[in-house]
């Protein structure tokens, strides 16, 4: 797995210890792609981004989750998380367009401090076996929802970080 998940305590805060077995492949605006740790600003990430799948086949389905652990800041995340995005059903091999949209992408707008956004990968057992979606995108866990739903810890994992940005960050 990669150090930079325990280094940024993604793996601790949202999941526990995995074994990566897919690559996973996000990228924004078609030219801003998703590694673990890089600052991406908000003004970037309005749009959902092009998810790739690159492991498994055709038959095999995945479930995708976006959250945020860091709400309303890092050094006091008293409401994490926050739930940001669900795709289920998504054919190996493929992207998230190709499985289903079960709650819409919202964008990041980090308040206070630096905040983790995290999108995980699931392998399900198969087909539309993902039915526990949560109805509220507060308080969200991670952990939970993956037991409710039989998922198993995650196949892969990144992450990036955003802050509020100022007029003059944006120039």
């Amino acid at each position: 797995m990669s150090e930079s998940l325990v280094l940024g305590k993604v793996v601790g805060d949202v999941v526990d210890y995995f074994n990566r077995s897919v690559n996973v492949i996000i990228t924004y605006n078609s030219m801003k792609q998703v590694y673990n740790g890089h600052e991406l600003f908000p003004s970037v990430v309005t749009d959902k981004p092009k998810v790739e799948v690159q492991g498994g086949d055709l038959r095999s389905f995945f479930t995708l989750v976006m959250t945020d652990p860091d709400v309303p800041g890092p050094s006091d995340p008293y409401l994490r998380e926050h739930l940001h995005w669900i795709v289920t059903d998504i054919p190996g091999t493929t992207d998230a367009t190709f499985g289903k949209e079960v709650l819409s992408y919202e964008m990041p707008r980090p308040n206070i401090g630096i905040h983790r956004f995290v999108f995980l990968l699931f392998k399900q057992k198969r087909r539309q076996t993902v039915n526990n979606i949560p109805s509220s995108r507060d308080r969200f866990n991670t952990r939970n929802f993956a037991e409710q739903n039989e998922l198993g810890l995650p196949v892969a994992a990144v992450y990036f970080n955003a802050q509020r940005e100022t007029a003059a960050r944006r120039r």
